[in-house]
């Protein structure tokens, strides 16, 4: 019989094929956020690789962002070839997302075989991410700035929650609305810190495998530098070390120097583990396409 092979995007009804993907073969590219990529199924810039009407492989690179995205997910069946895979999927990739216009895709991932791929494709590494974790070794003294107050985070809190992240961060780095309510619903631990004038600052940490990860710490830059970014971390120490929660880890880049100071500042220490962040910038064409976000081309 002879092999028939095409791309399409993927269907909400390729849910479960795409899950055994992710979930039984061996070379698995997933982003590390709190939405599984299969939630993603409708969206554009995610597509299928088909042998015979069955899903081999799978590339997914759906935005939250306009002009930015991550590299959701790649994968594949063991008995088709890595490197044709990746091939296929992402010249297919390229011609569909040059029709939008300018389009950054980024990708972090410690994974050899992925690395390989990224580079042979013309990403180039811009940065690294590095972990520091909190031990238990010196708990930071809490102090309140004067005129602000910490308190736990509510869902109603959100929108004003995510105006803060967008002031707070470079587009790469936002969290939409949606992002964070799915960040909250997996929250070990969210407080907010408020003045007169509302918000001014949040962070929202999640259970990890030895303890709790600062996923996500955010200042508005209009209150940035009176040690609320601190007295939101000692709080939080504070609530841990009561619930015997003795180590907290954090990501940061490793070209935010503030930040790295921040967090040594706190107590954190940089680990030896260190996670490569590649980009590639699509150029676009003159006559880009306006995405159409709740629907998905179909062949």
């Amino acid at each position: 019989m002879t092999n028939n092979y095409q791309v399409r995007p993927a269907l909400p009804q390729d849910q479960q094929e795409i899950a055994n993907l992710m979930f039984f073969e061996r070379r698995v590219h997933r982003h590390l956020d709190w939405k599984n990529p299969t939630e993603w199924l409708g969206s554009p810039f995610y597509w299928v690789l088909e042998e015979n009407s069955r899903i081999i492989a799978v590339l997914a690179c759906p935005q939250d962002q306009k002009e930015i995205t991550w590299l959701r997910l790649f994968t594949h069946t063991e008995n088709f070839s890595t490197e044709k895979a990746w091939g296929v999927l992402w010249e297919n990739a390229k011609e569909d997302l040059e029709k939008y216009g300018k389009i950054k895709i980024s990708a972090i991932t410690v994974q050899s075989w992925m690395q390989t791929l990224l580079k042979d494709s013309g990403f180039t590494n811009d940065e690294q991410i590095l972990i520091m974790s909190w031990t238990g070794e010196k708990k930071p003294e809490l102090t309140l700035p004067k005129g602000i107050n910490i308190r736990a985070m509510t869902e109603a809190d959100l929108p004003k929650v995510a105006q803060v992240d967008e002031a707070a961060f470079a587009p790469l780095w936002q969290n939409p609305l949606s992002m964070l309510k799915q960040a909250y619903s997996q929250a070990i631990n969210a407080t907010i810190a408020e003045s007169a004038d509302g918000i001014i600052g949040y962070q929202i940490s999640t259970p990890s495998p030895f303890g709790a990860h600062l996923a996500r710490l955010a200042i508005h830059p209009q209150t940035q530098r009176r040690g609320v970014a601190s007295a939101l971390i000692s709080d939080l120490i504070g609530q841990l070390l009561a619930k015997e929660i003795a180590q907290l880890s954090v990501n940061t880049q490793s070209k935010n120097e503030r930040s790295i100071a921040l967090y040594t500042k706190n107590g954190f220490k940089r680990t030896d583990e260190e996670y490569p962040l590649y980009s590639f910038q699509i150029s676009g064409n003159e006559q880009k396409k306006e995405i159409q976000w709740d629907t998905v081309k179909t062949l």
